[in-house]
């Protein structure tokens, strides 16, 4: 049995150990690490926006340019690896986010190879679903552009606060790690190099 003295010496501890906690962060640590897992969220929700459109563009690339069927086939297979490829915002890593992009840029390939395909066939650059769906697209990758950088800003945020002190003694007791960032491709700070 719990002595009366030793009950209140745990209360003592917990009316002295929960101010400490509030006033080091740690709930502003766990709001910005939802943030971060937030923001997650909503990048793989403009990816999943793209992968939805995929399917409507190539049944309408297939109905203009059938025999471009390794270039079709080529996207199906690049969206199938996207939407089979998926990360627990809890289990974010640079490793992870790595493969999720690697899998998301062959997707990328895929649909510039597929959208070429369209100065071959001047019926389809004239079909009005296409030019929807390719301005949907457009749109798409916008939207991609913004929520990954808005994720890394929720990351920089979370990443900057469980650094600063007395947070990181808070942030290093209950394991708040740093979150990764995305990062530009290799090659990407070299302009492409165009030839006519």
């Amino acid at each position: 049995m719990i002595s009366k003295s030793t009950k209140m010496k745990k209360l003592l501890l917990y009316l002295i150990l929960i101010p400490f906690l509030t006033s080091c962060g740690y709930n502003t640590m766990v709001e910005k690490q939802e943030a971060v897992d937030a923001q997650w969220a909503q990048v793989e929700n403009v990816y999943q926006r793209r992968a939805d459109l995929i399917p409507n563009l190539v049944a309408t690339v297939k109905g203009y340019a059938a025999h471009e069927s390794e270039t079709l086939q080529a996207v199906v297979e690049a969206r199938s690896k996207v939407t089979q490829t998926t990360i627990d915002a809890s289990n974010l890593s640079s490793e992870n986010i790595k493969q999720f992009q690697q899998a998301q840029d062959g997707l990328s390939s895929a649909l510039s190879r597929l959208l070429v395909i369209q100065e071959s066939y001047p019926e389809l650059k004239a079909n009005e679903n296409f030019k929807e769906l390719q301005a949907q697209l457009e749109g798409t990758e916008n939207r991609i552009a913004v929520e990954r950088n808005k994720f890394n800003e929720a990351a920089r945020d979370y990443n900057t606060y469980i650094r600063k002190f007395p947070s990181n003694l808070i942030a290093g007791m209950f394991n708040f790690e740093s979150k990764p960032y995305f990062e530009a491709d290799k090659g990407a700070e070299k302009a492409p190099k165009v030839e006519f």
